[in-house]
């Protein structure tokens, strides 16, 4: 009976959460060309009597690595990845254009919109054909357009992660497997708020904006991306069209210094949180040690399920122990309600100490020893420090303390081949101590 409840609940979670990201048409995309005019967002400098900069069309040109997706697949190294497996051209394959360019179908492109373009304005904002006329006209609240059906509000946290995570870990149309890396593809690495700040921003959080916009915290992003980019994982994990190739299990879910690492390094320490042998693969549940320490603060009750149902799940992958699907869609369930939780939640000062803190905690009991879980935890730490620093939380002695200590943690997960899980359980110890006692 269990197995049943568990395998009803994953196919519902399944259902519920692809309806709501479905791959539906926004409306006609008209191409970067729409947006760059200098009236609009193709102003070469910042002008101060609107309520945005108009240089963004610029801002994401010359420095925004969106605008180069779609080189990189005429580069030495995207004709590798093609030949390796076995297509014509990197940019002429859907499989790479989903991800590396606006791939959206013929019938829905303007006249002006070029593949080449990359991963352009609409590809995040949304087909612009439904709301560019009332944007332009400067007297439609934000709000409004976003009603229309074409504009994604990205402003708001979790709309942000869905669609980040779309291409940054994939989901039920696109999907980066593990021979796409045998091929050449880098390791897929990806937090929200990280990646939020450097990427070069082409809006400015001001007044003009919170007036607009929802303007959360970095924390609020780190917690609510993490959730998701957990939920996302699950689902893909239960999704039967993502079960491998051959005999094996799809390994792409799997840590990837499980396997990959030099003979010579004796690595393999036990981790109680995962609760398995030497020689057994364990899934990259980094995003997973992130959430458990989120939920210990903000919802324990969620918190106990983690901590019961994901050593399981790597058991039942590892050793054929119990149902790995049905686990995946009760722990996807579990992170779609922490989500909602964090993105309603109102992050205090004291959150944030606790939540720096509680990670510390995290990793010294062993959870460090995976150079995915710590390099997480290092964007998590400065997501969060940065939080108190830009609110005035901490002083300026305070900040010096906490940032010198984050120092420590880049410098113990600078080099992936490397990485030392004492260097960097006493970097996170380093963090803990600077946390201001009030």
């Amino acid at each position: 009976m269990t197995r049943i409840v568990g395998l009803l609940l994953a196919g519902l979670v399944l259902i519920v959460l692809r309806g709501a990201g479905a791959e539906t048409s926004d409306g006609l995309h008209l191409g970067v060309a729409s947006c760059a005019g200098s009236p609009c967002h193709g102003s070469v400098q910042t002008k101060k009597t609107t309520d945005v900069e108009q240089n963004e069309y610029l801002t994401w040109q010359r420095r925004d690595k969106h605008a180069k997706a779609y080189l990189a697949l005429e580069s030495a190294l995207g004709e590798r990845i093609a030949r390796n497996l076995g297509l014509a051209k990197a940019e002429t394959a859907k499989i790479c254009l989903d991800c590396h360019a606006d791939n959206v179908p013929v019938d829905e492109r303007g006249v002006q919109f070029q593949l080449s373009d990359g991963v352009g304005c609409e590809a995040c904002h949304g087909g612009a054909e439904r709301w560019l006329g009332p944007h332009a006209s400067g007297k439609v609240a934000h709000d409004d357009l976003v009603a229309m059906d074409g504009l994604a509000p990205t402003d708001r946290p979790r709309a942000r992660a869905r669609l980040c995570l779309s291409c940054h870990l994939g989901d039920e149309t696109r999907f980066v497997t593990h021979r796409i890396m045998g091929a050449g593809h880098p390791r897929l690495v990806f937090e929200l708020e990280t990646f939020s700040q450097i990427e070069p921003a082409h809006f400015l959080v001001d007044d003009l904006y919170r007036r607009r916009k929802r303007a959360a915290s970095g924390v609020q992003f780190w917690a609510v991306g993490q959730a998701l980019q957990f939920e996302r994982l699950m689902l893909l994990l239960a999704d039967p069209s993502h079960r491998g190739e051959g005999v094996f299990p799809e390994l792409v879910f799997f840590d990837c210094q499980a396997c990959h690492h030099p003979e010579s390094a004796l690595r393999w320490q036990r981790r109680a949180s995962v609760g398995l042998g030497p020689g057994l693969p364990h899934i990259d549940d980094a995003n997973g040690v992130m959430l458990r320490a989120l939920a210990r603060r903000l919802a324990p009750e969620e918190s106990a399920q983690l901590d019961r149902d994901l050593p399981l799940l790597q058991q039942a992958l590892a050793e054929g122990a119990g149902d790995p699907h049905s686990l995946a869609g009760n722990l996807a369930a579990s992170a779609h309600r922490l989500g909602d939780r964090f993105d309603a939640h109102e992050f205090t000062r004291d959150d944030s100490r606790a939540l720096l803190t509680g990670l510390a905690a995290a990793l010294q009991s062993g959870d460090a020893q995976d150079y995915a879980a710590a390099e997480q935890a290092t964007m998590g730490f400065a997501a969060i420090i940065d939080t108190l620093q830009s609110g005035h939380l901490v002083d300026a002695a305070q900040f010096a303390g906490l940032k010198a200590a984050l120092d420590q943690c880049y410098a113990a997960t600078q080099k992936e081949d490397s990485y030392e899980p004492a260097k960097f359980v006493a970097a996170a110890d380093a963090v803990a101590k600077a946390v201001p006692a009030r």
